[in-house]
């Protein structure tokens, strides 16, 4: 349990209104055993950042946050010295409050420069929406406001549900629903599997699934989080997920599977029950927060423990990163706010953030938290370009 005074504490840190005294107290409790743990779930549960990390290997993350709390107690108080001998007690006042804006200690003011003749480009964040598209080949746009129902679908335009039937292998047929850039979508098979698919994705399906038969989708491309009806609810039927060079198969689980086209990896990870996997002639098995990767060019494959919440977190509305390079990030972020990164800063592509954004701001936020923290100096926005400098 956390208190409620540390509680505001951890509130004033992120928002950078901590005094000197408030910021010894969060240190000297953060050093304390198990508190580490407690500060980095509750930052990463309400707020849509953490700290920065330029050399994940080689730091402690939490002696990272120690230092970086000392280093903010030190500029607390070289700026009270040098307020108290430059300005009366009235200009004290505008001044510190020009001194945290300028530093995006405020950070939920933006920071960007904008003249007078500028208008500032504002990129808004993704959407639910997807194209369905039918055993006769036609396209049906979802999305909020466009609501669709047939026979045995049914969308309220921002999730899609088939209805509990089965049929024969003869009467099978397979739809698609594409998921474009700058959008996400919820599905649920006539099994009951529920599938929330990520932007940038294709999955293939069939409308209903023949009673006996293994139960098989295919992830075309892009990302998936699947939770799995077992199959004790259907007669000991197996689920199947094919993508690409490997098949994944379930008994009655929780997994995510990120295949995206532009990528040479397929990360498989397990949340919750067991899965086999094979490629290439080589069967695994997987425990639940074990992640298997494979590499498409080389054929091998990987197996590591990960923390889960890191690569689930996208279908719960944030994003969160641990120790990744900003290049890394910013490819995510591109096919969620359907915009292309270029770096002109080539330094700033290796610099790693740890930390939690939220998925429902736009991406102007982002990119000042991201300037806030000194990873980049400045940006600009051109049309769907995004410079960073």
């Amino acid at each position: 349990m956390i208190s409620k005074n540390t509680e505001n504490l951890i509130v004033k840190y992120i928002n950078k209104a901590a005094n000197a005294e408030e910021l010894d107290q969060l240190r000297d409790w953060v050093k304390k055993p198990n508190n580490y743990k407690i500060f980095k779930e509750f930052v990463r549960t309400h707020y849509s950042i953490l700290y920065t990390l330029e050399n994940q290997d080689k730091l402690d993350v939490k002696e990272v946050l120690l230092q970086r709390i000392s280093k903010d107690k030190s500029v607390i108080k070289q700026k009270r010295i040098r307020s108290i001998m430059k300005y009366a007690a009235a200009a004290i006042f505008v001044l510190g409050l020009s001194y945290y804006y300028q530093q995006g200690y405020l950070s939920n003011i933006p920071t960007q420069t904008i003249s007078e003749d500028t208008v500032p480009v504002i990129i808004e964040p993704g959407t639910n929406k997807a194209v369905l598209t039918l055993e006769d080949g036609s396209n049906i746009t979802l999305g909020k406001g466009k609501n669709y129902q047939s026979e045995n679908i049914n969308s309220n335009g921002e999730k899609l549900a088939y209805s509990s039937e089965t049929g024969t292998k003869k009467s099978i047929v397979y739809n698609y629903l594409t998921i474009p850039r700058g959008g996400q979508f919820y599905l649920k098979l006539s099994d009951d599997t529920e599938v929330w698919l990520n932007s940038a994705t294709q999955l293939k399906y069939p409308v209903h699934f023949v009673t006996g038969e293994t139960r098989e989708v295919e992830l075309v491309y892009g990302e998936a989080y699947f939770v799995v009806s077992p199959s004790s609810n259907h007669n000991g039927s197996r689920f199947n997920l094919i993508c690409n060079e490997q098949e994944v198969e379930v008994i009655g689980t929780q997994f995510n599977v990120k295949a995206y086209k532009e990528e040479r990896n397929i990360y498989t990870t397990l949340v919750e029950g067991k899965i086999d996997f094979n490629a290439n002639d080589t069967k695994r098995r997987l425990t639940p927060n074990e992640q298997l990767n494979l590499n498409l060019d080389t054929k091998e494959l990987t197996v590591k423990k990960v923390d889960v919440y890191n690569e689930i977190s996208w279908k719960e509305g944030v994003f969160s990163f641990e120790g990744k390079p900003l290049k890394d990030i910013v490819t995510i972020l591109s096919r969620w706010y359907d915009v292309e990164f270029v770096f002109e800063n080539k330094a700033a592509q290796e610099k790693r953030f740890n930390g939690s954004l939220r998925k429902d701001v736009n991406i102007n936020e982002v990119l000042n938290i991201v300037k806030n923290f000194g990873i980049i100096k400045k940006y600009e926005i051109k049309n769907k370009i995004v410079l960073l400098k």
